[in-house]
């Protein structure tokens, strides 16, 4: 049996290309997706990265759910510390209104970006300390059953807009468990804590209002190509870009400092590569029935219900295919 499929668009903006390129390249992902039978698509906020379009997630969500009819958008996710939870109820209850039963809601306890980032963001790392207080305030104003006295999410209030908890540690694990909501764990690039945090999470479930069964979704990386051999080289390319964006958002190295191929190749094989080598752990490269066969397995020792693929191509020809092509192969194993 295969595992049901979805996508996290992390909206890159590629070399040479602008912010509306991304924009664009997002919405041909999303109908792709849609065409090829994903469940949904979610974009993650992300601040201060030069390389990555969706820091302004709800807008980015209202923009594709226009370009597309049926398939899920949400947030994977909405870093909460970084907001009021009824500025969230608001935006995702207006969201909800435009698009009825095609909005999820993914929350996020890190604030998305660097301690200076999070500063001009006028938030106080502390935050972060009441992230579980923040979501039972946002699900209040979402139910209609207001925690806070003489305060109404309108819109929102009564949308039921589907939480789920995102994470890369037991914390994440236990209050998902504690609240009954689903869990998505970041393995796509945290991947350490994966089968632990899926454990406690399976272990201290509390059925709730939304949700009577434990529901896993696990990141995973993909690459899939009409050849093989293509697709290691974008794979490749994927770990050269994700190197050099770390190093440049260091300060290690200066933004305009240049680097060939050989030298990153260099640099993945030394200290400064081991980061990107772990962000890569569970990465599915090659055709669409090798990567599909990859996904299965992934999600069996996951202990998985559903699969979040990132489509790590630095094309949008390259993602748009490996979408269409694993879906393709997917497809063929589940008939």
């Amino acid at each position: 049996m295969t595992v049901p499929l979805s996508i996290l668009d992390l909206a890159p903006i590629a070399p040479g290309e602008t912010v509306s390129d991304s924009f664009a390249a997002s919405v041909a992902l999303a109908q792709q997706a849609e065409r090829s039978g994903y469940r949904r698509v979610w974009y993650a906020e992300h601040h201060n990265m030069p390389t990555i379009a969706s820091s302004a997630t709800a807008v980015l969500i209202a923009h594709i759910a226009s370009q597309t009819s049926s398939i899920r958008l949400g947030a994977g996710g909405v870093m909460l510390p970084n907001h009021s939870p009824l500025a969230i109820a608001e935006q995702f209850g207006t969201l909800a209104s435009l698009h009825p039963d095609r909005i999820d809601l993914g929350l996020g306890r890190a604030p998305g970006g660097d301690r200076t980032t999070f500063a001009a963001l006028r938030r106080d790392p502390a935050a972060s300390e009441d992230f579980p207080q923040d979501v039972v305030e946002l699900q209040g104003y979402l139910a209609g059953q207001s925690r806070v006295p003489g305060v109404s999410a309108t819109p929102g209030a009564g949308s039921n807009v589907p939480l789920y908890i995102l994470g890369s540690s037991l914390f994440g694990a236990r209050l998902a468990a504690a609240l009954g909501l689903p869990y998505a764990f970041a393995s796509h690039f945290a991947p350490d804590a994966l089968h632990d945090a899926v454990a406690v999470y399976r272990r201290d479930f509390q059925p709730s209002a939304q949700l009577e069964q434990p529901y896993v979704i696990a990141g995973v990386n993909a690459i899939a190509a009409d050849d093989a051999d293509d697709a290691q080289r974008q794979f490749a390319e994927m770990k050269r870009a994700r190197l050099l964006m770390m190093l440049r958002q260091s300060g290690r190295i200066p933004i305009e400092r240049e680097f060939s191929d050989e030298e990153l190749d260099y640099l993945l094989t030394a200290p400064a590569g081991t980061q990107v080598a772990s962000m890569a752990t569970y990465t599915g490269v090659g055709t669409g029935e090798d990567v599909s066969r990859y996904i299965d397995d992934f999600a069996r020792t996951a202990d998985a219900d559903e699969v979040i693929v990132a489509h790590g191509s630095l094309r949008t020809d390259g993602r748009v295919r490996s979408v269409e092509l694993l879906a393709n192969a997917h497809a063929r194993v589940a008939a």
